[in-house]
């Protein structure tokens, strides 16, 4: 479709009256659309909705473009060098759709190549025809094709569209693709080379996801060697009752990490736990910053079981929401133990729908602006929206319950910081109290952080390309030593603890590291628990 029909499509979409009324009137109509009477009702509904479904997904695009164009048009009007046009339209796109930055910039870019790469295509998307599934796999698959290829491409797969399953029509595109242009088709592999990676994400079950993108030879050879390699330990009666699926996943983390077992993790994990969960058998999920929660007897299992060290951290909050308690910074840059609990509080990117891993820890109203490196000005951001944030129209306004996201248009996006925990049934108000009226930590926060902590942390560098973020990496503990990094659970305290230098966990014995998030001098009891744990350094418990 060129530039000139799919003005014409704007034009006649212009004359339709009160658009946004007639589109929810539609939503209330099928939200209160009673069920069908008969299989046949059920069965014709489901095609009809199925194919409004398409058109609803043909529409958004069609809309994405006309904010793309709209958007661009204004700025060049206002001056704005090519280049610099259209920054920030994924993230805008991706809050009006409620899902990440990441997913926003792939549904703009799909939007481009549908309408005016693809007419066909979109035609019998809009038409109903076909699923915006088979439509993106057209669009993913011709991707690296020039324009006037891809034009080609859509009118020969035309009348296969319809016709075919998800996966068949991947393939067939990417030959068709491949046939079109091969020179074009083989530096798109070299390509692709270049963004091999390895990530992981949850999955169902307190498992994870651990996927590596690799060259097809080296993924193929690697998945072999460690097929071969559990058959072999299958045959010599060594499996242990585990089946070659098993085998092969133990395998992979020893060889990764270099441990003589796969349940050895050499590493430090954070762990976030009631003390009434970990200490006694409490029922409170824990929580794995950046993952998900896992049931209280697994953590338990998952504290005692392993070989690593294990630390007990303590962490303040508030005895009536479990939110964290407030920290404030001389400094310019979110470090230390500071940054350390924001990403904490944040867990992932604090923007509305994003989720994705924090990089930065972030001033929501700019250092140069005059805010304050605190607590109450603090945000856990992912790259992507930390620079789009800074972008003119821009705006964040954060506290430490939540975060306001005004975008350009005048639309306003909020998201709310959950507690890290939830009040502990096991701690009593009296000690609630007790701690209200001691001297420690309360919801107002402690005194501000001075230019030492004492915390005996490294301080955090910034980097990034905003001079006053603070890039986020991993911590190491404080308490590790020797080639057995600690695993440390850290644990929302309402009161001083009362326990001694070391905790039975499920017949374990842990050691207890005190740190102080608020600068307030150490208790007797707290100073002889940091005694205690001095003479265990070096220990593994």
């Amino acid at each position: 479709m060129s530039v000139a029909q799919y003005s014409v499509c704007v034009m006649e979409a212009e004359q339709v009256p009160d658009v946004l009324t007639e589109i929810h009137r539609w939503r209330r109509s099928l939200s209160e659309l009673p069920p069908a009477k008969t299989e046949e009702e059920a069965i014709d509904r489901i095609t009809a909705l199925e194919e409004l479904n398409s058109a609803s997904a043909a529409a958004q695009a069609r809309e994405t473009l006309s904010f793309d164009m709209l958007r661009r048009n204004r700025e060049a009007e206002d001056g704005v060098p090519s280049k610099k046009q259209g920054r920030g339209l994924g993230a805008e796109v991706a809050l009006a759709r409620k899902v990440s930055r990441s997913r926003g910039d792939g549904l703009l870019k799909f939007s481009r190549t549908l309408l005016l790469d693809l007419p066909e295509t979109y035609g019998a998307m809009k038409a109903g025809d076909i699923s915006e599934e088979k439509a993106r796999v057209v669009a993913k698959e011709s991707d690296w094709l020039p324009r006037e290829k891809k034009h080609e491409l859509d009118e020969r797969m035309a009348a296969r569209l319809p016709e075919v399953g998800v996966r068949r029509l991947a393939n067939e595109t990417r030959a068709l693709a491949q046939e079109l242009d091969q020179r074009a088709a083989v530096e798109h592999l070299e390509r692709r080379v270049e963004e091999r990676a390895v990530s992981v994400r949850p999955a169902p079950g307190n498992m994870a996801y651990l996927t590596a993108l690799l060259p097809m030879p080296q993924a193929v050879a690697a998945f072999a060697n460690l097929k071969k390699s559990a058959q072999s330990i299958l045959a010599t009666g060594e499996s242990e009752g585990r089946a070659e699926g098993q085998i092969a996943a133990d395998l992979l983390v020893e060889r990764l990490t270099g441990q003589e077992s796969a349940t050895a993790v050499p590493t430090e994990i954070h762990l976030i736990m009631q003390a009434s969960s970990l200490l006694e058998p409490g029922e409170e999920p824990a929580w794995f910053p950046g993952v998900g929660p896992i049931p209280a007897q697994t953590a338990r299992d998952f504290v005692t079981e392993d070989q690593a060290a294990v630390f007990v951290r303590r962490l303040y909050t508030r005895p009536e929401d479990g939110q964290l308690v407030r920290m404030d910074s001389r400094r310019r840059e979110f470090s230390g133990l500071l940054r350390r609990m924001v990403v904490i509080r944040d867990d992932v990117c604090r923007s509305p729908w994003c989720e994705a891993p924090i990089k930065h820890a972030d001033h929501a109203d700019s250092f140069a602006n005059g805010g304050e490196t605190g607590w109450n000005n603090s945000s856990g951001l992912c790259a992507a929206c930390n620079y789009a944030k800074e972008l003119a129209g821009w705006g964040h306004k954060a506290t430490p319950d939540g975060l306001e996201v005004v975008t350009p248009t005048g639309h306003h996006y909020r998201s709310r910081t959950k507690p890290i925990s939830r009040p502990d049934p096991r701690q009593g108000h009296d000690e609630d109290a007790a701690e209200a009226t001691s001297g420690h930590p309360s919801d107002t926060g402690p005194p501000g952080e001075t230019e030492d902590t004492g915390s005996g942390e490294e301080e955090g560098t910034g980097s990034g390309e905003k001079e006053d973020t603070d890039s986020v990496g991993t911590d190491a503990g404080s308490g590790s030593t020797g080639s057995d990094p600690p695993r440390t659970v850290l644990i929302p305290w309402r009161f001083r603890p009362r326990e001694k230098s070391t905790v039975e966990v499920a017949g374990t014995t842990i050691g207890v590291e005190i740190f102080d998030a608020d600068n307030t001098p150490l208790s007797p009891v707290e100073a002889a628990l940091h005694a205690g744990i001095s003479k265990h350094l070096g220990r593994r418990w």
